[in-house]
């Protein structure tokens, strides 16, 4: 089990995502609503939690290379490798917080096992396929008619992607935000969520669309710049402790911070991603929508533009106290 001392101190108010059973009708209700929820007591993964450690990991995972990112600390910040050159076209200092390789995992689990303090920290994140060996075997066990059945009840797209994710202890996926759904399944160890509405947008700072960093904050949650990001004492988030076999349903557009608590072990999770339904406009538009726009907005004048250093003057421009109350 876990307690208060594993989980990393930040300076918010959080309150507790709803937890329900996975038969329980309300489950649909907080996903209509775009509200996240944990879903307890689920099958989907079963065969999963059942069978994945990293003895398991390491004799079962196969493929020439899985995909491992490095960090000198314990944040591995996501970042869009085609932004980075251009960046460097226009000026803009960037430099990669971490660095991805390839890497067998029996080479993994090792490092893992013989980490110490000082070492660079790994993180491993493989897309599921038919090259990682006999995992695909239990994958396809999942109770797929479960999540078809949210799928086509909320009227989403399609499955987009399935990721592995194989962490060290004390990781953390800094506050971000994806703009698909996602089922984000706990099948080894215990993982934190800290999540974000939609509606919190502007006291969360995200990178400007252009930026490698696009859809992360820009806050350090452990040690907050409030002269730089004032609004960010106003965010309002949620949170929960997820353990195996929970399922947490992120929203999209939905910001979510992640971490493997501390003292803990490594961890074993699994995300489903999928693409969002067709959009039908019902006003007053909700949050997320809004999201969608600015992000639409801001692409077209970077791309009229040119240079995205006049994007925010032309913005402050057409603003500039016009439309206050």
């Amino acid at each position: 089990m876990w307690d208060q001392s594993q989980l990393r101190k930040y300076d918010l108010t959080l309150e507790a995502i709803p937890r329900l059973h996975h038969a329980d009708p309300k489950i649909d209700e907080y996903i209509a609503d775009n509200k996240p929820v944990v879903i307890a007591g689920s099958r989907v993964i079963r065969p999963a939690v059942d069978k994945w450690d990293m003895d398991y990991m390491e004799k079962c995972l196969g493929g020439p290379g899985l995909t491992v990112f490095v960090s000198q600390s314990h944040k591995f910040k996501y970042f869009d490798e085609n932004k980075v050159q251009y960046c460097l076209r226009h000026g803009i200092d960037f430099v990669p917080p971490t660095r991805r390789c390839k890497m067998r995992i029996g080479e993994f689990v090792r490092r893992l096992r013989e980490w110490k303090k000082g070492d660079d920290r790994l993180y491993l994140q493989q897309a599921v396929n038919s090259s990682v060996g006999n995992v695909v075997k239990d994958f396809m066990k999942f109770d797929w008619e479960y999540l078809a059945g949210k799928q086509a009840k909320h009227n989403w797209g399609p499955l987009s992607s399935n990721l592995l994710l194989l962490s060290m202890e004390g990781n953390v996926t800094p506050c971000h935000y994806d703009e698909q759904q996602n089922f984000f399944g706990q099948v080894y160890g215990y993982k934190r969520c800290i999540l974000f509405p939609p509606s919190d947008y502007e006291c969360l700072y995200p990178h400007p669309l252009y930026h490698p960093h696009d859809r992360q904050s820009m806050v350090d949650f452990d040690k907050p710049d409030y002269s730089r990001f004032p609004k960010f004492k106003k965010a309002r988030g949620c949170e929960a402790v997820l353990e195996p076999g929970d399922i947490l349903y992120i929203p999209i557009y939905w910001w979510h911070h992640v971490e493997s608590l501390m003292r803990a072990g490594p961890t074993i999770s699994v995300n489903f991603w999928y693409k969002g339904g067709p959009i039908s406009l019902e006003y007053p538009l909700k949050d997320h929508q809004k999201v969608s726009i600015s992000r639409n907005v801001e692409k077209m004048l970077v791309e009229v533009l040119q240079d995205p250093k006049e994007v925010g003057p032309l913005l402050e421009m057409m603003a500039g106290g016009r439309f206050g109350e």
